[in-house]
């Protein structure tokens, strides 16, 4: 894979992490983002593709960066949304934007 294709790929998840930060905002805090079916459906999304996007990435990448457990676990949290969209469990959802996101970014920044 090419630099600039992962880069690119960096660059998305840095972006829908962006996205749920100005949703969050918007609404005035994760919980009440959350509580609103604009911004519950939105986040969702965002960590949906947040979670597809890892899934590509190169496992030199994966391996070099210590990556593989985000990749499973937005992987995992991408298929829990996909598949059980009714059962998602928006507690389990805050916490991902609250405290995982932050840290993913900023290992994404060390790439």
């Amino acid at each position: 894979m090419s630099n600039r294709s992962q880069q690119a790929k960096i660059d998305f998840i840095v972006e829908m992490i962006e996205n749920i930060e100005i949703i969050t905002s918007r609404h005035k805090g994760i919980v009440k983002a959350l509580e609103d079916v604009e911004g519950w459906i939105a986040i969702l999304m965002g960590l949906s593709q947040i979670g597809e996007t890892l899934k590509k990435f190169d496992d030199t990448v994966i391996e070099k960066y210590d990556l593989k457990k985000d990749r499973d676990g937005a992987y995992y949290t991408r298929n829990y949304i996909v598949h059980d969209y009714e059962g998602v469990d928006l507690g389990f959802v805050e916490s991902i934007v609250r405290d995982y996101l932050p840290k993913l970014r900023e290992k994404l920044a060390h790439i």
